[in-house]
């Protein structure tokens, strides 16, 4: 009785592990908005889905880092949900404050551009499974907004 109910186990434990899972990217990270108080940087994050049926999103949480260094994080609830059997683009916004800016001085001085690395968590809710967290990474380079730019 102990062998059939091992052998059920672990049948089910392979299906679940072998369930499609939706799966997302960072297509561009880009200056969206220059305020007084901050620089508003926006994530394009594409995500597809592989279901039949819509699935929502719980969260998406982010952490924006230059220099070794965070500089913005925050999360997103509820931002909506997932497209059946297509690809969503989502914008995750990301405002620094310009007193954070001022302290990565040496490297915004040497180019003008902000080195940075995104980590984004995309929370969604699987049917079975539960809450699923689809983590992704992105490193690049930010130009900053010259004083054209902002007038």
């Amino acid at each position: 009785m102990s062998q059939l109910l091992e052998k059920a186990k672990d049948f089910v434990v392979d299906k679940v592990a072998n369930i499609k899972k939706p799966e997302a990217s960072v297509s561009d990270v880009d200056l969206k908005h220059v305020s007084r108080e901050c620089v508003e940087y926006g994530a394009k994050v594409s995500v597809s889905n592989p279901y039949s049926h819509s699935i929502p999103i719980c969260e998406i949480s982010y952490n924006f880092k230059s220099a070794g260094r965070g500089i913005a994080s925050g999360t997103i609830p509820d931002p909506g949900s997932l497209k059946a059997s297509d690809t969503t683009m989502l914008d995750v916004p990301v405002k620094v404050p310009y007193n954070i800016l001022v302290s990565l001085v040496k490297d915004i001085g040497a180019d003008w551009d902000i080195d940075y690395e995104l980590e984004l968590g995309l929370t969604i809710d699987l049917p079975i499974v539960g809450n699923f967290t689809i983590p992704l990474s992105q490193k690049g380079e930010i130009k900053l907004p010259t004083l054209s730019d902002i007038f």
